[in-house]
């Protein structure tokens, strides 16, 4: 069994692209050959897998993807695979992992002009040549948000949306050692052990709100500002937000640290999560700082937001977004310690009863039956 995998852009530290890799890596134990296909590859190629970099033509990043969708089809052809499978929207795809938001509706709240754009007609199109009642693509649905949005759109049948549980990574899961891994981070990062720290994970700041969260830390009153860290981990342009955040007079409060593979020392340093996106899918990163027993302030955009509230383990904030809603809540939950405990509590509870871990293995089983459908 020949497998394709395919994206348009990898980074090592993108929840999609470990997404794709850890499916990957199951495939290839059950016996498949994988070899996975980017357009733009921005570090050193992934060690243990198959991996081709098809760079595609043109001064524009649709226009790149719409050349690495040619050149990978080229490739196809040659190589003869059972299934291919996306890891973003693109056409002749036999299944797609539905991580990307619903285009079509996020295009809806834009400008009528963005419309009429080149760039538009491209990635409505990818779009379409999924979700069209007349497409055949399996779905791989990770978001119960965005696939009534996809059916209400598209009017795409139901019976081919596969739903998959949350995937947490082992390695977010926080070792007995949790309480000294928090510690020792703190004296690396130079943090007091009484400051209060509210941890931001994930690369695209602009997406996931950090400028929210700087305006957020800034409406603090001045005494429990000072006693409070506000980390933001992940990759973006750091030089940017480093002043942005100087601007806001948060420069010895707020820290970038890039991307970092020890978020589970994050994790446990911190006092709260916080994901004030303004899309999210899914967002893995607020299901592994419910296993981590973190409070969480999110946005309720977010698909994954449904855990943090099914959990009762922090505060959403409504749609449509409100700064100041936002501002009060970041406040009365650095502002409360009991009621930190209690969202912890509950955390916990709330892991120990739901499977929020097997995602990459329901989707590499899917994969698998779908792959050995298509060969039969």
């Amino acid at each position: 069994m020949k497998l394709a995998f395919t994206m348009f852009k990898y980074f090592p530290y993108g929840g999609l692209q470990r997404d794709c890799l850890r499916i990957a890596d199951l495939c290839s134990q059950a016996g498949a050959q994988v070899d996975v296909y980017a357009a733009r590859c921005q570090c050193e190629a992934p060690v243990g897998v198959n991996f081709f970099h098809l760079s595609g033509k043109g001064f524009s990043h649709h226009q790149q993807y719409k050349s690495f969708v040619r050149r990978f089809q080229e490739q196809a052809l040659v190589t003869g695979y059972s299934a291919v499978i996306g890891f973003n929207k693109m056409p002749g795809l036999d299944l797609y992992y539905a991580a990307d938001p619903c285009y079509a509706a996020t295009a809806q709240q834009k400008n009528w002009i963005y419309r009429l754009t080149s760039r538009y007609r491209t990635l409505a199109a990818f779009e379409r040549a999924i979700f069209a009642p007349e497409a055949k693509t399996i779905i791989l649905s990770i978001s119960e948000v965005q696939k009534r949005l996809f059916q209400a759109l598209y009017k795409t049948q139901a019976e081919r949306f596969y739903d998959l549980p949350p995937g947490v990574p082992a390695d977010r899961l926080l070792p007995p050692d949790s309480f000294d891994l928090g510690r020792l981070l703190r004296e690396e990062l130079g943090i007091g052990q009484d400051e209060l720290v509210i941890l931001m994970v994930g690369s695209g700041f602009k997406r996931k709100g950090v400028d929210r969260a700087l305006k957020a830390m800034r409406a603090l009153p001045d005494e429990l500002r000072q006693k409070s860290r506000l980390l933001v981990v992940g990759d973006d342009n750091l030089a940017y937000y480093r002043k942005l955040a100087g601007r806001q007079g948060l420069a010895d409060r707020v820290l970038f640290t890039g991307g970092r593979t020890d978020v589970a020392s994050f994790l446990a340093a911190a006092d709260i999560f916080f994901h004030p996106a303004y899309q999210e899918n899914a967002g893995v990163v607020l299901v592994e700082a419910l296993a981590a027993g973190l409070p969480i302030l999110v946005t309720a955009v977010c698909g994954y937001s449904v855990h943090v509230e099914r959990a009762r383990a922090g505060k959403l904030v409504a749609s449509p977004f409100d700064q100041q809603q936002l501002d009060r809540m970041l406040l009365e939950m650095l502002d409360s310690t009991s009621q930190r405990l209690q969202w912890r509590a509950n955390a916990k509870a709330y892991v120990a009863k739901t499977d929020l871990f097997s995602l990459v293995e329901r989707a590499a089983e899917i994969i698998l039956k779908v792959a050995g459908a298509e060969k039969a």
